[in-house]
């Protein structure tokens, strides 16, 4: 959207790139003078209201998550997922319902067992940032120490060439006890 009425990736004086860090704050952390400029450059930068169509569905996917039963949540994805896919809605929208139609058990499966990726996630993140930022690191040992150290609270005793220092901080907050596996499962 930002392309076609700007011709570019946008400036500060653009109306959607003023606003790109609104849009992804969740609509119950925006303040009243948040909602007053969301609304505002959303008028002046959005003429067909692409942008307010698809926070608006970020906002509805959002809220799945909080709806108490499973059966309300599947009925839910499946109404937002048809309407999405609805010929006034612009291509984004209308890929996002698709994608919803097409996950919509994976979605709703999240009520049954109320347990996410999330962390396993983070920690794959966190290995393969460590592996670019690392230039090629061809000792696969010190990879795993690297990996180790900046998930936190490292296994010791995993690390026999190596003795903790008593004021060490971890610079990540990731939980180390998924690094191991994934460190061993990753370094190719």
């Amino acid at each position: 959207m930002q392309n076609e009425t700007t011709g570019g990736r946008g400036t500060k004086h653009d109306p959607l790139y003023r606003i790109r860090r609104l849009l992804l704050t969740a609509a119950e952390r925006v303040t009243e003078r948040g909602r007053h400029k969301l609304r505002g450059l959303l008028a002046a930068g959005d003429p067909r209201g692409e942008v307010r169509d698809a926070w608006h569905a970020t906002e509805t996917l959002r809220g799945v998550h909080r709806i108490p039963s499973r059966a309300l949540a599947a009925e839910t994805v499946n109404e937002l997922a048809r309407d999405l896919q609805d010929d006034t809605f612009s291509a984004e929208p209308d890929k996002l319902g698709r994608t919803l139609a097409g996950w919509r058990t994976q979605i709703t499966n999240w009520h049954r067992s109320r347990v996410t990726n999330g962390p396993t996630e983070a920690a794959n993140n966190l290995a393969k940032l460590i592996k670019r930022t690392s230039f090629g690191n061809a000792n696969f040992d010190h990879y795993r120490t690297r990996v180790l150290l900046y998930a936190g609270k490292p296994d010791w005793t995993l690390l026999d060439d190596l003795t903790p220092h008593k004021n060490a901080k971890s610079h990540f907050s990731t939980s180390a006890a998924v690094m191991p596996y994934i460190v061993s499962n990753m370094y190719l």
